[in-house]
């Protein structure tokens, strides 16, 4: 068992299922003390029973439920350091036919969630004379996808909003990075894939395969592989690292769009 994260007190969004669930165990692992929320209270629940934590049902984009997890964690364990600002929902659509609800619900729990999350959390960070939030962004944060305009925006905009986060609370020994996934096997992302299979007439597994057809790693990563990097953005070990954006996409960020063509 690592002891990367020995006496941390740490905070997971959307620490029910996928990556979430995969950074709460792995922090769990590392000595951290974790509190996960999310709006399901069965799976939070028993993520937080199996790692020995703290589960808080709600919605991030609720300013309330964020101050109540950050007293929660200081109540608990003590103070808090470690914010992995996780939460995130997707709603497929191109401009001109994503219901003005849908795009505000996208923006409320991607973006506002993020910026009450942390609003909350540096207060006890301050306290503790720094410390260190993850956000996760996407491959969407970094290139546009087709009839995706809610999740691409919103992943667009929590860069920025790490980088401002960044900038301002560097001077307090807070650290603000982002980790970009690519594919991954989660619940969010086997619904991409399963849509993907569905529209082109093919099965699951055919469509894992056509969706990380041109990633240099040719799979999805595994969540266990998105949290190992989310550790190190938050350990000491990426002590002299903020504002940074981590694409962890199995090489897609370096693959030249225009001339896929040619591989096929």
């Amino acid at each position: 068992m690592s002891e990367r994260l020995q006496g941390k007190v740490a905070l997971v969004t959307g620490g029910g299922s996928g990556i979430g669930a995969a950074t709460a165990r792995r922090f769990a692992d590392s000595g951290a003390k974790v509190v996960v929320t999310g709006r399901r209270p069965e799976p939070i629940q028993a993520v937080a029973d199996e790692i020995g934590g703290l589960a808080l049902t709600g919605d991030v984009s609720d300013e309330d439920h964020c101050r109540a997890l950050v007293t929660a964690a200081v109540d608990t364990y003590g103070g808090l350091d470690i914010l992995v600002a996780n939460a995130g929902v997707e709603f497929f659509g191109a401009a001109v036919d994503v219901p003005l609800e849908q795009w505000r619900s996208v923006l409320r729990i991607n973006l506002d969630g993020v910026l009450l999350s942390a609003r909350a959390a540096i207060g006890p960070m301050r306290e503790r004379g720094g410390g260190a939030i993850v956000i996760l962004g996407s491959v969407a944060s970094l290139f546009g996808a087709p009839q995706f305009v809610s999740y691409v925006t919103s992943k667009h905009a929590v860069i920025g909003l790490t980088r401002s986060l960044a900038a301002d609370y560097g001077p307090e020994g807070i650290r603000v990075n982002a980790v970009c996934p690519g594919w991954t096997r989660t619940e969010m992302g086997d619904r991409a894939i399963q849509g993907l299979g569905d529209m082109k007439g093919v099965s699951f597994e055919e469509a894992v395969r056509l969706a990380a057809k041109h990633y240099p790693l040719r799979r999805p990563a595994d969540p266990s592989e998105i949290a190992g990097c989310i550790e190190f953005l938050a350990s000491s070990d990426a002590s002299f690292v903020t504002g940074a954006v981590l694409p962890v996409d199995g090489g897609a960020h370096v693959v030249d769009v225009g001339m896929v063509a040619f591989a096929d």
